[in-house]
């Protein structure tokens, strides 16, 4: 089947509108030490039913239907900038996952995590949760997902502020980037939980489980759990063996060829591994981007890391031009401020996520022996949720476990905690700066060019 020409236009003046768009703000927001991807959620926001939909519904409603063709193609579009996002930042993962201050980072990154989600978990015991979940959320689901919101750390949104910076190569930098690696591999297995659940409530099956033609609910969330631990618990250690033993053997002509297209294939693989499990691919691409991260990592030569260094710089390129401003652009889309934004339970709920993610992680860092000010600057950086704050609100949102009131306080929260991270660390920037002496960023995944490695990472 292939698309008529009107709804070929029809998709081309969409996305468009939403590249030029998102592309605008992205810049703005840019020179304003904003971080680009928040620019390019309020370009979307802007094309929406809040602002756009409220002066002229009906070209809002023709530009971004519902159904129909257009909206199928922008669909699978929203899903591979998606996927790619996530495969991107596995690789950051990766990329940052060492650092600095053994004893300050432990401290942080554990009590950073624990304190928060513990605390979300024991509120969301308090609320009515018919008022924030979806069809597929139950209590337990949706209470996991407020106490990831509370506790989620932002890799890319607040590396990008350090870049912009330029502190990334500092001490500091290598200390919250290394804690928020370990948070968000923590979170990220949890959302994988939540995601099991719901796909049990929902009653259907797809994948390794309809074989066994059994939708009761106490053996299908058995099954979507463990499936998703499992996966996880396999290919976070293997992966990047499996990934080498891929390069080298069967597939070594396609790596040969083109390195660039050997990693979508393997993103795709995994992604497709995952379908076949019935779990959410986004975590095939996650896992995909760390294993071949790490993968080549472990290849020493500058002349045969070359190849790879290259992909991951086509890939990254094309994917932060075309695909993830679409996927961030079409976040901004789906807020509709007007109708789905409670406004109390969004302060009340922004007041609490920072004051215990900013308390927890400065108490960590005090009794880790951090001054008061050092500790003040880390607290800051960490309570930034970005990106994976946005992935977690459009994932449930997708999968029923929240409504749309829910999705729109959690993107908002990304929002507002991102850009407070950013508009802090540009004031006090020479305290960062003196924290550490400055020192060269570690070398493994450097990029071409002796640029930093993450320059336009999200």
């Amino acid at each position: 089947m292939t698309l008529q020409s009107p709804d070929l236009m029809h998709l081309f003046v969409a996305v468009t509108v939403l590249l030029v768009v998102a592309h605008t703000a992205g810049h703005l927001f840019m020179l304003l030490r904003q971080p680009p991807v928040i620019g390019e959620i309020v370009g979307g926001l802007l094309l929406g039913p809040t602002v756009l939909g409220a002066f002229a519904p009906d070209a809002q409603r023709w530009l971004f239907p519902s159904t129909g063709p257009a909206a199928a193609g922008l669909g699978v579009l929203y899903e591979a900038g998606l996927l790619l996002l996530l495969f991107l930042s596995g690789r950051e993962m990766v990329e940052h996952r060492s650092g600095g201050r053994g004893k300050s980072t432990a401290a942080m990154a554990v009590i950073g995590i624990v304190v928060p989600f513990a605390v979300g978990l024991f509120t969301a015991r308090f609320l009515d949760i018919a008022e924030l979940s979806g069809p597929q959320g139950t209590r337990t689901s949706v209470g996991l997902v407020f106490g990831i919101g509370v506790a989620v750390t932002s890799i890319p949104v607040i590396s990008r502020i350090m870049l912009d910076l330029d502190i990334l190569r500092t001490g500091f930098a290598r200390v919250v980037l290394s804690i928020a690696v370990f948070e968000d591999l923590v979170l990220y297995v949890m959302l994988s939980v939540v995601l099991g659940l719901a796909q049990a409530k929902s009653g259907s099956s797809y994948g390794l489980w309809s074989l066994f033609d059994n939708n009761d609910a106490l053996p299908s969330t058995i099954y979507y759990v463990v499936a998703s631990l499992v996966f996880f618990a396999v290919f976070l250690p293997l992966g990047p063996w499996f990934f080498r033993m891929l390069a080298i053997g069967p597939a070594s002509f396609v790596e040969k060829r083109s390195p660039t297209g050997f990693r979508l294939v393997f993103m795709l693989g995994m992604a497709l591994t995952c379908v076949g499990l019935g779990i959410n691919p986004v975590f095939g691409a996650l896992l995909a981007g760390a294993s071949a991260a790490g993968a080549d990592m472990r290849v020493t030569e500058p002349e045969q890391r070359a190849p790879a260094d290259g992909a991951w710089e086509t890939l990254k390129r094309f994917s932060l031009a075309f695909f993830v401003p679409l996927y961030f652009a079409n976040v901004g889309v789906q807020l509709d401020l007007a109708h789905h934004f409670p406004l109390l339970f969004f302060v009340a709920f922004l007041a609490m996520a920072c004051l215990v993610k900013l308390v927890s992680v400065w108490a960590a860092a005090r009794l880790a022996g951090e001054d008061n000010r050092s500790a003040q600057h880390f607290a800051v950086a960490l309570n930034a949720r970005g990106g994976p704050g946005i992935v977690l609100a459009t994932v449930t949102l997708a999968a029923g476990v929240i409504n749309e009131d829910f999705y729109t306080v959690l993107a908002m929260l990304s929002i507002v905690t991102s850009q407070i991270a950013g508009v802090w660390l540009h004031v006090f920037r020479k305290q960062v700066i003196n924290m550490a002496q400055q020192t060269t960023a570690p070398p493994a995944m450097a990029a071409p060019g002796g640029a930093a490695p993450s320059a336009k990472q999200r």
